[in-house]
């Protein structure tokens, strides 16, 4: 035990849980409630996380608006994820989701509400009624700030049950055994520096996206992928990182997020030509098609110079025929935005918009259950002991190629909650014990600490982590090309290689945001890689994937290769080294009918 002896501290739980947005706050729930002693582990205080930013709503066919059933939204969802999501979990999800919408009122959830007193519902992009005939209302949603509401009615739950929070400590590290199970985390207090190690019998990701190794993002700064990258370094593969989607409304030169439930409410996307372009591209659905399509169509139409403003850099989100009244009670928050991040009040000019990276599709794999899984013995998704994730971190895989608006939110309280169940079942079975930690439990992230405090004539963290951003963006974008993803590949390792010799000028322990920017650093790095050797090793276009040498043809349609890449890519940290796994295309009940293979239009 002479590695331990370094004054590392030990707390010990039944479980521990890495991250408080709402994935980890649900998830939390369930466990504290059944009477489990939990630790959330939280960069920011609860109410902060990045959930507070989803602005549109849940999905969730409960039918208040329009007529509607979970079949349509499985439906919806499988069509989106251009057939690369898992029928298994996305029948979960689907079925679930008015379970945990109610579940969530009967919190506290302040829902808007219809006339009739039930919960508001509004369109959203992708969602349509009757297989694709129709949009259906199917966000549920308080206003545009349906997450802030959604994170504070969690939070208030939690603190009911006795949840214990370590707010402000960063997560460093997995801890592994020689089996390979998951015994826990080590962790850095903010305030002190302090290293200790969380033992624990069951350790829960619920640490969001990673948004921020894109240059233009909607992403706060503290989404720096760390449970996927503290993942990636205890060994475990990376799912479908190629898959990343770039909303169609950041407010041009800002990247702040104009939510879709805008365009949900009516809002219309105008070239410079005050064209109402999206007819065009998607003549049923129109500016509700998927968010791949719009960021495309929007896109294509900046390239062929009908962009607006005088560098034609963007296109316009109209709402100026909407009723000044509907602007204030439906999206209060974006009228705020706009008039301080573009300078214009929506209710008098439209907003200038673009495509900006916005959420991670990949994640560390799991299945519907919660638990990761790898693969092993010939199964290619074996459970890790004692390792589970859910959220934006976890590819579960719902989402596939393209998330459609509104199910991010559903994610989070459905497999957050299914994380939950799966570990206290686990407990109450006795398959869940607390392991003996490794002697070198703690010695990666002491480690990784002394380089930084004794590394001189290093790289600038800023320097480095700019590089990565700006070759994301070129490289990696919303469109991909044959020859910038194989220089993009190159320049990314180059990076990778610059990151090993970050240098911090200050060198104190004490709230030190240059030593946490350093090791986000380090986790983002590996998204970076994870996403490019993912993107220019796939030879086809699916979802938010799309390669100019893989076009829309008779024999794939939509530039999708169902024939050769009908698969997930799982990416290893060490050796850049790539294997694939089959999606799973058949539902979870057996009395449900597969979604079959079909071109995606809208």
């Amino acid at each position: 035990m002479e590695a331990l002896s370094v004054n590392v501290a030990k707390r010990t739980f039944d479980a521990v849980i890495v991250g408080a947005g709402g994935a980890g706050l649900r998830a939390a729930l369930q466990l504290s409630e059944a009477g489990l002693k939990t630790a959330v582990l939280t960069k920011v205080f609860p109410t902060r996380s990045h959930t507070v930013a989803a602005q549109g709503g849940v999905a969730a066919s409960l039918g208040n608006s329009t007529e509607d059933n979970w079949h349509w939204h499985m439906y919806d969802t499988v069509k989106g994820s251009d057939w690369l999501g898992d029928q298994d979990a996305i029948e979960f999800m689907c079925k679930k989701a008015n379970e945990v919408v109610i579940e969530l009122e009967h919190y506290g959830m302040p829902f808007d509400r219809t006339d009739n007193g039930k919960i508001y519902q509004r369109p959203f992009g992708g969602h349509s009624m009757n297989y694709g005939q129709a949009p259906v209302m199917r966000s549920c949603a308080a206003a545009d700030r349906t997450g802030h509401a959604m994170l504070h009615a969690l939070y208030q739950r939690n603190v009911r049950a006795n949840t214990q929070f370590f707010v402000e400590w960063m997560a460093l590290d997995l801890i592994r055994d020689a089996d390979g199970d998951v015994l826990g985390v080590t962790a850095m207090e903010m305030e002190t520096g302090e290293v200790s190690i969380f033992h624990a019998k069951a350790t829960i990701f619920a640490t969001g996206g990673a948004g921020r190794i894109y240059y233009s993002s909607t992403n706060a700064f503290i989404n720096t992928g760390d449970g996927v990258g503290m993942a990636a370094r205890a060994g475990i593969p990376l799912e479908d990182m190629e898959f990343w989607q770039f909303h169609p409304t950041g407010v041009a030169g800002a990247g702040v997020l104009i939510t879709e439930g805008v365009r949900g409410e009516g809002g219309i996307l105008r070239n410079a030509q005050g064209e109402r372009f999206m007819e065009r591209y998607a003549p049923n659905l129109k500016d509700l098609a998927s968010r791949d399509i719009v960021s495309r169509a929007m896109t294509t139409e900046i390239n062929e110079g009908r962009g607006c403003g005088p560098d034609k850099d963007h296109v316009l989100l109209d709402i100026t025929h909407l009723a000044p009244d509907t602007i204030m009670k439906r999206l209060p928050g974006i009228r705020e935005i706009a008039i301080q991040f573009a300078g214009v009040d929506p209710i008098k000019a439209p907003i200038p918009v673009v495509p900006t990276c916005h959420y991670q599709m990949g994640g560390i794999p799991t299945n519907y259950k919660g638990q990761v899984v790898v693969p092993k013995d010939g199964q290619p998704n074996s459970p890790v002991a004692g390792f589970y994730a859910a959220g934006e971190c976890a590819c579960a895989s719902v989402h596939g190629a393209n998330r459609l608006g509104t199910n991010s939110l559903l994610d989070l309280l459905v497999f957050g909650k299914s994380a939950g169940e799966t570990v206290v079942e686990d407990f109450q079975s006795g398959q869940l014990k607390l392991k003996p930690l490794p002697a070198d439990a703690a010695d990666v992230s002491l480690a990784r600490l002394a380089r930084l405090d004794g590394q001189t004539n290093g790289e600038s963290v800023f320097d480095v982590g700019l590089e990565m951003r700006r070759t994301m963006q070129k490289h990696a974008g919303v469109f991909r090309f044959d020859n910038l993803l194989k220089e993009g590949v190159q320049k990314i390792g180059e990076v990778a290689e610059r990151a090993k010799r970050t240098e911090i000028k200050d060198k104190s322990k004490v709230w030190n945001v240059a030593r946490m920017e350093a090791l986000e650093l380090d986790n983002l790095i590996e998204v970076a890689r994870a996403t490019m050797v993912s993107a220019e090793a796939r030879k086809e276009s699916r979802g938010a994937h799309v390669r100019d040498d893989a076009p829309d043809t008779a024999e794939n349609p939509n530039g999708r290769d169902d024939a050769n890449w009908l698969k997930h890519t799982l990416w290893y940290s060490e050796g850049n080294r790539l294997d694939y796994k089959p999606v799973n295309l058949k539902p979870l009940s057996a009395d449900v009918e597969p979604i079959a293979l079909a071109k995606r239009t809208y």
